[in-house]
């Protein structure tokens, strides 16, 4: 695939539902004592961030690359009487942007093998600048590949840590670091191995 949009859109397409549809047990971790204001959820796929920050209070600007997938969340959005609490929007997040500042940035597991080298550094730099003053940026990635797999995958790419990823942010002193910590879970593989896999979790406030 030539492009991060070739490529999602194929992902997405040539599958029925990809993901459980529930949020991400770390950003509910992270997000449901915060009280509820503005959001940016970045790189969103079929939804199920953005309908649980919905559904408490949270008004959601929802991105992602594919169509597809924005259609699937939006439909969701509907069926739960939430269409009008999330604005689905499509964006090649390293051209265009959300316009707007918000009380939550989040973005989770914004991980591409066919993204060029920097483009995601730079999609977060982005995503820290569109949080407001007091509000939260929170990064949630994979730390490596799963336990179940015996061999890596032949893919050139290798996970960030934390600590690259605060580097590249560059932040200023106004920014605090709240969470900084690896989290290791049990989970089933797609063929129902049974294994764990580390996340990384990086939750940042602007003051």
């Amino acid at each position: 695939m030539d492009t991060n949009e070739e490529y999602w859109e194929t992902f997405y397409r040539d599958r029925g539902q990809v993901w459980t549809g529930k949020a991400n047990e770390l950003l509910v971790r992270e997000v449901a004592h915060l009280a509820p204001g503005t959001a940016l959820d970045v790189g969103c796929g079929e939804g199920g961030d953005a309908l649980w920050l919905a559904d408490q209070g949270w008004q959601v600007t929802a991105v992602d690359v594919s169509a597809t997938a924005l259609a699937r969340g939006a439909a969701r959005a509907v069926e739960a009487g939430l269409a009008a609490r999330i604005d689905w929007q499509r964006h090649d997040l390293a051209r265009s942007f959300p316009t707007g500042r918000f009380d939550l940035v989040s973005a989770q597991f914004l991980h591409s093998s066919v993204a060029p080298e920097g483009e995601r550094e730079d999609i977060l730099a982005r995503a820290a600048r569109a949080v407001a003053r007091g509000g939260v940026l929170l990064v949630v990635g994979h730390a490596g590949w799963p336990s179940w797999l015996a061999h890596q995958p032949p893919v050139d790419y290798r996970f960030p840590t934390n600590a690259e990823v605060l580097a590249s942010l560059d932040l200023g002193a106004e920014w605090v670091v709240e969470v900084d910590e690896s989290v290791e879970r049990e989970m089933t593989g797609p063929e129902g191995e049974h294994g764990t896999r580390s996340d990384v979790v990086l939750k940042l406030r602007r003051g």
